[in-house]
């Protein structure tokens, strides 16, 4: 009788019902998303893009700030070009940041 009785399940199984309810409703909603052209929601979507963000800043001021020492070692330019390479990567940096920021996270 206890088993029919809505209430608290007190043996911390889930409910078979709800967990086939669930899985329809899920294929459902696929469904709709699908008929109506709707990509699914990407709940990562921002995370994603702050990674992005983050590599963009990173990679290139680490890689202009490479190129501009290996230049500078290979003419003999102590700080000139690896100044002139790191406003650069930074502008670089920003651009990308900039691009990637106009997209829209959903």
């Amino acid at each position: 009788m206890a088993e029919n009785e809505p209430g608290r399940d007190v043996h911390g199984n889930a409910d078979p019902r709800l967990t086939a309810l669930d899985e329809r409703l899920k294929v459902a909603r696929d469904r709709e998303a699908l008929r109506t052209g709707q990509k699914p929601v990407d709940a990562d979507r921002g995370y994603s893009q702050g990674n992005r963000v983050l590599a963009a800043l990173i990679g290139s001021l680490i890689g202009s700030a490479l190129i501009g020492w290996v230049l500078d070692r290979l003419i003999g330019t102590s700080p000139w070009l690896l100044l002139v390479s790191l406003f650069l990567g930074i502008g670089v940096a920003f651009r990308s940041i900039m691009k990637i920021s106009g997209e829209r996270p959903e």
